[in-house]
């Protein structure tokens, strides 16, 4: 069985090379397939999709011209039928005993060719059919000569519609029902091409092809009825499906936030779901694609969302890379700077760093000294304000001594 839509495409193919008439249920097979298959969308697929409309177009036209043909066929077969019952009415309807005798060779001949002409219109089949059986028994009712011919036409067709009989009652043992109805609707034709019987045998022989008739017909209406019911019952569990689907789908609707694991767990969930949506069997042909139709919906909405999620994943982890790239950058610069500045260290130590150090804190020393002194003789007298004006050039010195110390190490 094809499991991918080129696979159906070819197989349509194949088909399209057999008789038109015989393969409508094979193609509305693959025609269901294919629009069930779930493939991802890409380059190619579109193409895909419009060869198989193409295939489907072709296979259409076809049909179209078989049928316009089978209908002008009927018309034409129509036409003739009817003209034979007219050459049958007036026969029937003629006041003249003696052309009796003289019709029954040609009433033979009108039936030779009536079960030559093939199938007509179905609106017109029971009618015609009815008139024809009309018109027969008319007829052999009027014959009353030979009553010797009559009797045989009578026992053969008597032989002829317990054959039919016969075959009616085996259908019952047939398992494919669509088989036996086919064949019984078969059946029916050749009943009604057959002429009658003798008049105290007809009711009884009807009765009991009609017995037979109705055993198949009530197991073709309960093969139906089954079928139907089945196809209801796929159309609830279809439904349910969707239902789920779209509980899982609700927390994305109203935005709740989900992390990595969840959204596997929620794809795992909807896998399991088409794996059971892919197991069961039509729902009602009404209502089979529109389902379908929603359930890809709401698996298309899981999908994007998902695919959202993990698009906006990937771009906050860029984020995340790209800021722990520029933190190693930093902390690359902070330890080289710090690198840089103990090698400045070292080479400052190697030139006496150590000693301007200690020439610093001296005059640092000496200066918070002196400052303290010059309080002390701060407005005692006029020999004290020179002391003061000699100590703070002193200090003024000791400062410019600092700064250019300071200066020095700075460099350094």
């Amino acid at each position: 069985m094809a499991s991918t839509k080129q696979e159906i495409i070819e197989e349509l193919k194949q088909l399209l090379e057999q008789d038109t008439t015989a393969i409508k249920e094979q193609v509305d097979h693959l025609k269901t397939q294919f629009y069930t298959i779930q493939e991802e969308t890409g380059e190619g697929m579109e193409a895909l999709d419009e060869q198989f409309k193409e295939l489907l177009g072709i296979y259409k036209a076809k049909r179209a011209e078989i049928a316009a043909a089978q209908a002008k066929e009927e018309a034409d077969n129509l036409a003739r039928k009817k003209a034979i019952l007219d050459e049958m009415k007036a026969m029937v309807e003629g006041e003249d005993a003696d052309q009796v005798m003289a019709n029954l060779q040609r009433m033979r001949e009108l039936q030779a060719e009536w079960k030559q002409i093939g199938a007509i219109p179905a609106t017109e089949n029971q009618a015609v059919r009815k008139a024809y059986q009309q018109y027969q028994e008319q007829f052999y009712d009027l014959v009353k000569i030979n009553i010797e011919l009559r009797d045989l036409d009578f026992k053969k067709n008597l032989e002829l519609k317990t054959l039919l009989c016969e075959a009616a009652e085996k259908l019952e043992n047939n398992d494919n029902i669509i088989e036996a109805s086919r064949a019984l609707q078969q059946l029916h034709d050749e009943w009604a091409e057959i002429g009658p019987v003798a008049r105290e045998l007809r009711e009884d022989l009807w009765n009991r092809f009609k017995t037979a008739s109705t055993i198949i017909n009530k197991k073709h209406q309960a093969y139906f009825d089954e079928l139907h019911a089945k196809e209801q019952a796929n159309l609830e569990a279809k439904q349910a499906i969707i239902d789920r689907m779209k509980e899982i789908n609700e927390p994305l609707v109203n935005g709740e936030p989900m992390n990595a694991k969840q959204w596997e767990e929620a794809t795992a969930k909807v896998q399991e779901l088409q794996n059971e949506w892919r197991k069961i069997g039509f729902a009602p042909k009404k209502h089979n694609q529109a389902i379908y139709e929603t359930f890809r919906a709401e698996c298309d909405r899981f999908f994007a969302t998902k695919k959202e999620f993990y698009a906006e994943l990937r771009e906050r982890r860029k984020e995340r890379e790209q800021r722990h790239k520029e933190y190693l950058e930093r902390q690359k610069a902070r330890e080289e700077r710090q690198r840089e500045r103990e090698e400045q260290r070292k080479a400052f130590v190697a030139k006496g760093g150590d000693s301007l150090r200690r020439m610093h804190e001296r005059l640092k020393q000496e200066i918070k000294t002196a400052e303290n002194n010059i309080l002390f003789f701060t407005s005692k007298s006029n020999t004290a304000n020179k002391l003061v004006d000699s100590m703070q050039s002193k200090i003024d010195e000791l400062k410019k001594q600092l700064a250019e110390i300071e200066k020095k190490m700075n460099e350094e």
